[in-house]
């Protein structure tokens, strides 16, 4: 029997507004980039959270470990409130933040260094220090590289490491802003493999920011933000079988759901929502067999 699911992450009625009055122009308005988002995550969930440039999708990102406070409204991390200064330091030993450049997070001259900076700030012993280190990696499929010098891994690599940082600090919750943004494809793959598999295997909530869609059609749910505002939300096929709603916001759909989208529209009987490639082969194959017959 499945256990019921306990709710980790609750943001209620969120406002938040960036302050860009300039002396010189003090008539410009103030930007207002959250407008009452209420949204509830549970431990162990895997969440994509998407929207263009400027919908408040990083600024939600940084209020999950109180990096930003809500000018209204709450957010709740464990049951602990984020305006509360003396929970600070228990929310971020709870919720990690991995960011879009890796070497913005790379701190030391060795690997395995790199990964201990975040507990040793914590101060934990030497010796959980090292088990914590190793285990890290292993996780993240870099133990092997553990006494090599960041500056020679590749942009996948880093970024791995970036990831085993925050896993030595035992978080239960990993926010990745955009963090396959400036990897190549195979950089991509690689933190989406690890990702999936810590989510899967160890059981710690994912909270993935990015652009691409084919990314967030792993996720178990995907939050759209447009405007400051939660436009839809549910699992990857039922916010992606919304294309015209999606377009209408100027937003994208994975690439084989758009193509089935724009043939769906030309007459051809294409299934309502197809995530990926795969899913697109299997509905033209019979097509173009029955063509191919006709024919």
């Amino acid at each position: 029997m499945k256990e019921p699911a306990m709710e980790f992450i609750r943001t209620e009625d969120v406002h938040f507004t960036y302050d860009e009055t300039h002396p010189e122009e003090p008539e410009k308005p103030l930007h207002d980039v959250l407008k009452g988002v209420t949204l509830s995550i549970d431990r162990g969930e895997f969440v994509a959270l998407l929207g263009h440039n400027g919908s408040g999708k990083s600024t939600m990102a940084k209020m999950f470990n109180a990096m930003l406070i809500p000018a209204a409204g709450k957010v709740y991390v464990d049951g602990m409130d984020t305006a509360d200064e003396s929970r600070t330091y228990d929310i971020r030993r709870q919720v990690g933040m991995v960011q879009q450049n890796p070497d913005n997070q790379l701190v030391a001259s060795i690997v395995e260094e790199d990964v201990a900076f975040g507990p040793e700030n914590l101060g934990v012993e030497p010796v959980e220090i090292r088990r914590r280190v190793d285990e890290a990696l292993k996780a993240v499929d870099m133990y092997e590289y553990r006494t090599c010098a960041p500056y020679k891994l590749s942009g996948g690599q880093k970024q791995r490491i970036a990831i085993a940082g925050i896993l030595a600090m035992q978080t239960a919750c990993i926010v990745l802003d955009e963090p396959t943004a400036m990897l190549d494809p195979r950089g991509r793959a690689e933190v989406m493999h690890t990702i999936q598999q810590l989510n899967r295997e160890k059981g710690i909530t994912i909270i993935l920011i990015t652009h691409y869609m084919d990314e967030a059609v792993q996720a178990g749910r995907v939050v759209v933000l447009d405007s400051g505002r939660i436009l839809t939300q549910g699992t990857p096929r039922e916010v992606f079988s919304q294309v015209g709603l999606l377009k209408t916001h100027k937003l994208d759909v994975p690439q084989a759901t758009d193509l089935a989208f724009r043939l769906r529209g030309a007459g051809c009987p294409m299934p309502h929502c197809v995530l990926s490639i795969d899913e697109c082969v299997s509905a033209l194959e019979p097509l173009l067999a029955q063509k191919g017959a006709e024919a």
